[in-house]
């Protein structure tokens, strides 16, 4: 792979991270808004809501760079 190559898929990868992070971040906190709005407990669940959105986001970009970087070798 030339340098454009490996520039462009390190580019794509990097945007990737970002994506999945915002998507699973507001996806928790906005699970844990609906719940605190139904229950009346307003940051309880939007705050373990925004961590389990982290957590996962994080499992999520993990295995992604494992596999990005399987298969350089």
């Amino acid at each position: 792979m030339n340098d454009f190559g490996r520039a462009s898929a390190y580019l794509a990868l990097f945007s990737e991270i970002a994506v999945i992070l915002l998507v699973t971040t507001l996806l928790g906190v906005g699970i844990g808004y609906l719940i605190d709005e139904r229950l009346k407990t307003l940051p309880i669940f939007v705050v373990a809501g925004l961590l389990l959105g982290f957590g996962a986001g994080g499992l999520v970009v993990q295995r992604l760079i494992t596999r990005f970087l399987g298969r350089f070798e």
